[in-house]
């Protein structure tokens, strides 16, 4: 019998029934296990503990580390690791975390306030994104081109119910109107290719169905993704960068992230390199 493998997930989509079909080309058994029904905490860890390797692929910005620790401290191995992912599902702290290490981000400041969002603007001034700590796929990212609009912009963020939802980052408008995402396996790039804002959003996020297309392997781009994938430790990334005057910059980390469009664009074969790098870590 191959060895066993968990996805664990919220729902099954096309990347996960991709990585189930494939597995048994590579002597795996995948299962996908609801992140939503694992119930851990007990040291045993019934739930996970017949499996070698889980791969935590929940969506929720919140569940995805939470799995990983718990599971880690019964004894499982996770793919990514516990630190990774918070690391991930933060971007103040992901940010914080790789600055420290040399690694370029857009410059930001946090806001927890109107206060700390008014203070921002000075200092950064306009046109800004306004975006979420904790949050994906583009959902409540908002260009703010004009200062005469901006304090009605944070209305809506000061009628968010709680304070998780109310913790911003502020940032300059940087790309013009692209990005670049890297599809990372084992320390890898098997992937990368640009997004580009269609229509009238002006988003760049390939959750949205942006434009792309294929980049070759960019040493520059390799240099960065080597750099993140040094930091945070060997796993699976999709790393967004923005492209500036003065190089890359990592705009965020994606612990469980989504590459049915880099395939698309690139025709790289991102499930058979995960199967691949879990084969090697089961070695």
């Amino acid at each position: 019998m191959g060895s066993k493998v968990a996805v664990v997930a919220d729902r099954i989509a096309w990347e996960e029934r991709e990585l189930i079909q494939r597995a048994d080309a590579f002597g795996l058994t995948v299962d996908w296990v609801n992140d939503e029904s694992l119930c851990l905490g007990d040291p045993a860890a019934p739930s996970v503990r017949d499996y070698d390797v889980l791969l935590v692929r929940s969506r929720s910005y919140t569940r995805g580390g939470l799995v990983a620790s718990l599971a880690e401290a019964a004894g499982a191995r996770t793919v990514n690791t516990a630190r990774a992912i918070h690391a991930c599902e933060n971007k103040a702290a992901l940010r914080t975390v790789l600055r420290a290490a040399g690694v370029p981000v857009p410059d930001f400041r946090l806001v927890l306030s109107r206060k700390d969002f008014t203070q921002a603007l000075e200092e950064l001034q306009t046109p800004v994104v306004l975006k979420p700590v904790f949050g994906g796929m583009g959902k409540r990212v908002t260009l703010i081109r004009h200062t005469d609009t901006a304090q009605s912009v944070y209305d809506y963020v000061e009628d968010l119910g709680h304070a998780f939802e109310q913790a911003c980052l502020v940032e300059p408008y940087i790309g013009g109107g692209t990005s670049v995402r890297c599809l990372v396996v084992g320390g890898e790039l098997v992937g990368a290719a640009e997004f580009a804002s269609g229509g009238t959003d002006w988003r760049n996020n390939a959750a949205l169905g942006n434009d792309s297309r294929a980049l070759a392997h960019d040493p520059d781009i390799v240099k960065i993704t080597d750099a993140v994938s040094a930091e945070l430790g060997p796993g699976i990334y999709g790393i967004d960068l923005f492209r500036t005057d003065d190089g890359y910059v990592v705009n965020e980390v994606n612990h469980a992230p989504g590459f049915r469009a880099v395939a698309s664009a690139t025709g790289a074969d991102v499930p058979s390199a995960i199967a691949r790098y879990v084969q090697e870590l089961l070695a």
